[in-house]
């Protein structure tokens, strides 16, 4: 991915989380091969000319992902084939990873005598555990679908042919579910993640008002009449 591209991608988020009728994200690679194979490295004598360059590219990948994070409604990383480098950050910053058997899934920084950043680890660490982040982030090694799924790094590995149809279930599922819920659910997850142990005041108010919420009355209503809600 180049520097454009991760400009370009906090632009999309952001006006995605702008359009009221999207309830699940999906984000996928064109094509069977890859999800994404890292950063454009023919940019590196540009990228990293001066210090300048350097931060503004960091700070480029980390508002994107940021952004991607953020997001009040699920993510579901659909992921072919590579997953490399800046690919890897985006999956992590996704909230579910649903992939195919074909995945190949590696972080490279040690073969290029880089660091990984503290953003993008800490998801990591979020995922595996430290045991496991200190594996893949020190060997550099490739991991392959079904160790992905046994150390936690993915939700779901499908038969290629299949991938697709099963991410649109269940973002069809999700889609059905209250956003409102979905969303504090996101904000509990992440706020504990970073070690709160306390709800944020915001975090909290947004927890009561459910109870008098709209999709509260909803969801009771539906319960007591036998038939699925239809939440707004």
């Amino acid at each position: 991915m180049s520097h454009g591209m991760w400009l370009g991608f906090k632009e999309a988020i952001e006006y995605v989380s702008l359009q009221k009728e999207v309830r699940v994200l999906i984000l996928t690679g064109q094509g069977d091969r890859a999800f994404s194979a890292g950063a454009d490295i023919t940019e590196f004598p540009i990228t990293y000319e001066s210090e300048i360059t350097t931060s503004a590219y960091n700070n480029a990948v980390r508002n994107a992902q940021d952004a991607l994070a953020k997001l009040s409604v699920p993510t579901i990383a659909e992921i072919r084939g590579i997953c490399f480098g800046g690919g890897c950050g985006l999956a992590l910053h996704c909230d579910l990873r649903f992939v195919s058997t074909s995945l190949r899934f590696a972080i490279t920084p040690a073969r290029l005598g880089l660091a990984y950043s503290f953003q993008d680890t800490a998801r990591l660490v979020s995922l595996v555990g430290p045991a496991f982040a200190k594996d893949i982030l020190m060997s550099g090694r490739v991991i392959e679908a079904q160790e992905a799924l046994n150390i936690g790094l993915v939700n779901r590995v499908v038969e290629k042919d299949k991938l697709n149809s099963v991410v649109s279930k269940y973002a069809a599922y999700l889609g059905a579910m209250s956003k409102t819920s979905i969303s504090i659910a996101k904000e509990t997850i992440e706020s504990i993640s970073r070690g709160d142990i306390s709800p944020s005041p915001e975090l909290k108010s947004a927890f009561d008002a459910t109870f008098s919420g709209s999709d509260f009355a909803e969801g009771y209503a539906a319960f007591l009449e036998k038939r699925s809600p239809k939440f707004q």
